[in-house]
């Protein structure tokens, strides 16, 4: 996969990670909304219309787990009415900002410009995304930036700069993805599922996602069920 020029400049997301050290292997993460947009995210990219296609119950690997979190999420969760739909039922590209750059200002859809002289009456109704474009009345180039102002009625669909889910709760992320709202009774029911017979061997680990890790991330979820351990352990 080609590498992001741009990602020296990306920020870079925190984790907290619960290790089985005896098993060597990640139990479960605890991140917070930036962690989980951008997981949400990949299903925007076109793999989510080949999870679509395919069913997430034929997938080998864990994408299909963050279709099944998504369509099990609450909506309470979830920043607008509109987001479950756009997930489950991708229709345009919403790229995870660690591994494409976002739309940079020269090309946004709220920047105009306005011819400078504006000698003839029909310069004031001429607008522009383009800076630089020639006038149609008088030739002139048209690079007067005009301010834009937001109106009060709102768009429903969804800003990826706003993302998926809400931020008012911790997540848990699981080794092959599943992801749901974080409780201390859920992290309990957790630690007893995995029937850990030596408490001692559990570290709590700090970590980052950037970019080469979101890039692990997407590889590893298409044909692992054990995506974290992969990326943050090293084990394949």
């Amino acid at each position: 996969m080609a590498s992001n020029k741009d990602n020296s400049v990306v920020s870079k997301l925190s984790l907290k990670l619960l290790i089985d050290t005896t098993a060597q292997k990640v139990l479960f993460a605890e991140a917070g909304k930036e962690v989980v947009d951008f997981l949400f995210g990949l299903l925007s990219l076109p793999v989510g219309s080949v999870v679509k296609l395919l069913s997430k119950d034929r997938m080998e690997g864990s994408i299909g787990n963050l279709y099944k979190s998504i369509q099990e999420l609450d909506d309470s969760y979830l920043q607008n009415s509109k987001g479950k739909s756009t997930l489950l039922n991708p229709i345009h590209s919403i790229s995870p900002s660690l591994l494409l750059p976002g739309p940079s200002s020269s090309s946004c859809k709220n920047v105009y410009f306005q011819c400078v002289n504006r000698i003839y009456s029909g310069c004031y109704e001429c607008v522009s995304k383009v800076n630089g474009a020639l006038c149609p009345h008088c030739k002139n180039k048209m690079s007067k930036q005009m301010t834009y102002v937001e109106g009060d009625e709102k768009d429903d669909d969804v800003d990826p700069n706003v993302g998926f889910v809400k931020g008012v709760v911790t997540y848990t992320i699981m080794d092959d993805l599943t992801v749901t709202p974080m409780s201390s009774i859920s992290s309990i029911t957790l630690l007893s599922k995995f029937n850990l017979k030596n408490l001692n061997a559990l570290v709590e680990r700090d970590v980052t996602l950037g970019f080469n890790e979101a890039l692990e991330v997407l590889e590893i979820s298409l044909r692992s069920k054990k995506v974290l351990t992969s990326v943050f352990l090293g084990k394949k």
